[in-house]
């Protein structure tokens, strides 16, 4: 169990062939829209807020901006906001009743903006940055996702960071897929250039 994850306000990093990414956490009043727009798009729909309004989306943050356990991040890319990151305890989630959170582990969700010019490896480049937050922002020892068993892309998109799928779980609005990634998982991952 991790006493109370310590959260970097702000996170840096540089992806060799995509150049700038940067991380801040989430002002609720003024991110709210925009995330409301991410968030109903009908790419995001494993997010399950399809039918929330900007109010819902400004009280999910403002309980998230209150936690010591759950943290939102706006993701940006050459400065402009193009993805959000959740980053949480799992044994202080409903994860914790259906395995044995060990001490560093770190959760996370990631969504990317819906965008009419795709940027080739763009994916890639976040979750590259979104597994450097959590190794070296937040001291994580081990990455725990739980994606919707049918959401194929962030599947892949997990495979590609290191991650290794252990059981399909019931959680309270899905089924899903408990994976895990550990410092070493990610340094020999195809996000850090090594193929095994």
């Amino acid at each position: 169990m991790n006493a109370t994850l310590k959260a970097p306000g702000t996170f840096y990093h540089l992806h060799e062939g995509l150049g700038d990414f940067g991380l801040r956490l989430v002002d609720p009043p003024t991110d709210a829209p925009l995330l409301h727009e991410w968030v109903t798009h009908p790419k995001a729909k494993y997010w399950m807020m399809q039918d929330a309004s900007v109010a819902d989306v400004l009280a999910e943050h403002e309980g998230i901006e209150m936690s010591a356990h759950h943290f939102a991040y706006m993701g940006l890319y050459h400065y402009r906001a193009r993805f959000l990151v959740e980053v949480y305890d799992p044994a202080r989630s409903e994860l914790a009743g259906v395995y044995d959170p060990a001490p560093g582990d770190v959760g996370m969700h990631v969504l990317t903006a819906p965008s009419d010019r795709p940027i080739p490896g763009f994916t890639k480049g976040v979750m590259t940055t979104v597994m450097r937050l959590l190794f070296e922002g937040f001291g994580a020892q081990r990455a725990v996702v739980e994606p919707d068993v049918g959401n194929e892309a962030i599947h892949r998109l997990n495979e590609f960071a290191g991650f290794r799928p252990e059981r399909t779980v019931d959680l309270k609005d899905k089924r899903g897929l408990l994976s895990f990634c550990t410092r070493i998982d990610f340094e020999r991952s195809a996000a850090r250039g090594v193929h095994t």
